[in-house]
């Protein structure tokens, strides 16, 4: 570039520059412009790049950052919380200077590390405390894999009135009342020693009068499931129904019942083109239902593949697998029979389940049937032929049969006619465990729309075995939990429930030792979120449902149903309906709890659990009712003296703490005098003084000076006269805590009752008294005060406030 075109350049910048409101006009010449340029060059290359942008951004804003630098080297760091160096020691002043600088720097430090452990130790308890009642409220929601809440809410609900209770609104509807009833009558039955009913057939009998066929279907499944062997009570109920399989010969007589019942209904519509007759069979019933089955279907394609002969007219396919659906071999065995040859092999199975029911099916027939399905069955065009095959040859398990299995109920039992005992040696056999995966993990509740359609699912769940995730289930539903709690009690009492190892399980558990996919079930947390809807209103109701979980243990192995009533009489505090109430002669009278009263309950061993509870809380005045129902006088008084002990002193008003715990000890003096008491003769001395004290203070508070003098003469607690000091003093020693406590006060009413009779004396005419004898009377006074005085000097113990001040100010006032 030459000097013509820069020239051109600078002249425009020139004329753009002057154009321009936006920048001020400078003008420099250029031995400026290069003084500057070195100034500028300069103060980069000593302070640096860094500062110098430190420079020019504080500069922007008026900070002169060179004179701030300065102001801060200057400053000194020995006003800082930093440990002082040491001096010669021979700067006395500059020493003890340092010294207590150190000592003041080393007391901020401790209090200073203190405050931040006790800050951090009190955060960590508070995290602590916040997450043991999430963990408990997560513990009462987690129900295994759907992961949905139960919703245990307390909304408003028809009430109607119990009559067993303390009267008020009853919590509980009809139905659960109806059940709760049930409960009762059982629970006395039990109590009274006599044969023990089934629980599921007096249920599903107070189901009847509820009118809803669906709350009938479930009651009806659990009759059939519960009709097995007993469960020894020593067994697991888990272990026993996966190894013996008894609930799926169960299941399947209840489908096929179910079906016959199915079966019936529709002929009954339909008797005209029915056309049944001859004599009443099962085998009659079918060939009538196959008959208005086909009749309803006309030509559908879906009917066109049937093979093979017919029976009486009828198609033989489907003749023997409805015969098979109603659980009648011996009439698919006819019909089989009458087609003739060519089913050999399917008849000598019949036969032999027939002849030999419950026995295990012959391997060698089950394998000839499936070799001749995979030959020639498995492309069959009859659906009925095929399904005949899979069901009594157990042959492909993968096969839906969808044109024949059009509800769950048909589904169902075909898969529970596949199924053989574990262990066997055919890879097709369809497992128990396999047939409960299926259900509860591979379909789940999504597939049968269980959310709509609950109690069909639970039907499912039970049919399978799975009673545990089945109760579970239902109960989260408000519609039907009432029922579920109610078929885990009776299950309960059938031993066949799968309880947890540990109660602070959630309420459906996996156990890693258990088959899968069966759950465990913690029936005493599903009933105790039950009842925790009404215990409160119906104690007697909470107390029979209670009563259930006498046989369990808590973490700390006491008895699940004591610890559970020991929570109800805290929650409601309607003890004397509870317990009953201490009469005048020492004789309780009888509450709700006796009705259960044995061997393993004990009345007084609940109440002696309850006060132990309301003494942790601090709650003397209930604990000591408690202890008193307990028999455990020793407790009784000695917590009653607490009391007595904080507020004797205190002027006596109506409903105040004072009154009600001073009733109390008269209570008990009255009961326990003369009579026997199992406490300890401090204890019981300790009481007495404090009763007498509070006799004391009654009298002083109500102006009644000579009863309350004459009680001091009587307990000699403190010195009315110089001579009776030592003794005092003496007996001081001895005195309880309890009695210690009221001591200062007891000396400042005495010095108060002593400088009030001072006061009148004085006050009265002295025509009243000669000299001699009005002398004597000050004198007997002064000396009470001194008495009084001596001993508040004397005694060992701290006495409280100006408790001593003001008995010499008093004492000074009197001469």
């Amino acid at each position: 570039m030459d000097f013509n075109a820069l020239l051109q350049q600078a002249q425009k910048l020139t004329h753009e520059t002057q154009v321009s409101d936006d920048l001020p006009r400078v003008e420099r010449t250029l031995p400026q412009v290069l003084q500057a340029t070195q100034e500028l060059h300069s103060r980069v290359t000593q302070t640096g790049a860094q500062d110098m942008q430190a420079h020019i951004l504080l500069g922007s804003n008026g900070i002169d950052l060179p004179k701030i630098s300065q102001k801060l080297e200057t400053l000194s760091s020995r006003k800082t919380f930093e440990p002082l160096d040491p001096i010669a020691t021979t700067d006395v002043q500059n020493f003890l200077r340092n010294e207590k600088e150190n000592a003041i720097l080393a007391v901020i430090e401790e209090v200073h590390k203190n405050s931040n452990i006790a800050a951090e130790t009190q955060k960590w308890d508070h995290m602590m405390n916040d997450w043991k009642l999430e963990k408990i409220k997560l513990m009462n929601a987690l129900i295994g894999p759907s992961q949905n809440w139960i919703d245990i809410r307390k909304v408003p609900e028809q009430t109607i009135l119990n009559e067993t209770t303390f009267g008020g609104r009853s919590s509980l509807n009809s139905q659960e009342m109806a059940y709760a009833s049930e409960v009762h009558d059982y629970n006395k039955l039990i109590c009274e020693g006599t044969m023990r009913p089934s629980l599921v057939q007096r249920f599903a009998q107070v189901a009847e009068s509820f009118n809803d066929s669906r709350i009938n279907d479930i009651w009806e499944v659990m009759k059939y499931m519960t009709n097995v062997t007993p469960i020894p009570r020593t067994q697991d109920p888990l272990k026993i129904r996966c190894s013996q399989h008894l609930f799926i010969e169960q299941a399947k007589r209840y489908l096929e019942n179910r079906y016959k019942l199915f079966m019936q209904t529709v002929i009954s519509e339909q008797l005209r083109e029915a056309r049944r007759g001859g004599v009443p069979s099962v085998l009659n019933l079918v060939g009538s239902f196959v008959m208005l089955k086909l009749n309803s279907q006309g030509l559908n394609s879906s009917f066109m593949g049937l093979q093979d002969a017919q029976v009486d007219g009828k198609p033989l396919w489907p003749m023997v697998y409805y015969c098979l659906r109603c659980g009648d071999s011996a009439s698919a065995l006819k019909c089989l029979e009458k087609a003739g040859h060519g089913h050999e092999d399917l008849v000598a199975a019949l036969q032999e389940k027939c002849h030999n029911p419950g026995q295990k099916s012959n391997p060698r027939l089950e394998l000839q049937i499936r070799m001749q399905y995979k030959r020639q069955i498995r492309n069959a065009t009859d659906p009925y032929k095929r399904a005949v095959y899979c069901i009594i040859g157990c042959c492909d398990i993968q096969e839906p049969h969808a044109d024949i299995a059009k509800t769950t109920d048909d589904f169902l039992w075909i898969q529970l006619s596949l199924i053989r005992i574990e262990g066997d040696d055919s890879s097709e056999h369809l497992t128990c465990s396999g047939l409960q995966s299926m259900i509860l993990e591979q379909y789940g509740e999504k597939h049968y729309n269980a959310n709509e359609q609950p109690h069909l699912y639970f039907q499912l769940l039970a049919l399978t075995g799975q009673y545990e995730a089945g109760i579970e289930f239902l109960s989260r539903f408000e519609k039907y939990r009432a029922h579920a709690v109610h078929i885990g009690l009776a299950l309960n009492e059938l031993h066949m429930i799968g309880g947890p190892r540990n109660l602070q399980e959630p309420l459906l558990s996996v156990d890693c030792a258990d088959p899968q996919p069966m759950r465990r079930l913690n029936l005493a947390r599903l009933l105790m979120l039950y009842v925790k809807k009404f215990e409160v209103t119906d104690p007697s109701e909470a107390l029979h449902y209670f009563y259930f979980l006498r046989n369990l243990k808590d973490s700390d192995g006491r008895n699940l149903f004591l610890v559970s009533v020991a929570d109800l009489a805290i929650e409601c505090r309607d003890f004397d309906l509870l317990f009953g109430r201490m009469q005048r002669d020492g004789i309780r009278t009888r509450g709700l709890i006796d009705q259960f009263e044995n061997v393993q309950i004990d009345t007084r061993t609940i109440c002696e659990m309850v006060a132990e509870r309301f003494v942790k809380k601090g709650m003397f005045e209930d604990a000591i009712r408690m202890f008193d129902l307990a028999s455990q006088h020793e407790q009784a008084l000695r917590y009653t003296s607490i009391l007595l002990s904080q507020v004797v002193h205190h002027a006596k008003k109506e409903g105040s703490l004072r009154e009600r715990v001073q009733q109390m000890a008269n209570d008990f003096t009255e009961r326990y005098v003369g009579g026997e008491k199992n406490c300890d003769s401090q204890t019981w001395s300790t009481f007495s003084i404090l009763k007498e004290l509070a006799a004391f203070f009654d009298f002083y508070h109500s102006k009644n000076h000579q009863p309350a003098m004459e009680i001091l003469e009587r307990i000699k607690l403190v010195p009315l006269r110089l001579s009776d000091l030592d003794a005092s003093i003496h007996n001081f020693k001895r005195l309880s805590g309890e009695v210690c406590k009221v001591i200062p006060d007891l000396l400042l009413a005495t010095m108060d009752i002593v400088f009030t009779k001072y006061k009148a004396l004085k006050g009265k005419d002295v025509a009243q008294f000669d000299d001699h004898s009005k002398k004597d009377h000050f004198s007997y006074l002064r000396e009470q005060a001194k008495a009084l005085t001596n001993m508040a000097a004397m005694v060992p113990y701290r006495m409280p406030g100006d408790t001593n001040s003001r008995l010499i100010q008093t004492e000074i006032l009197m001469h």
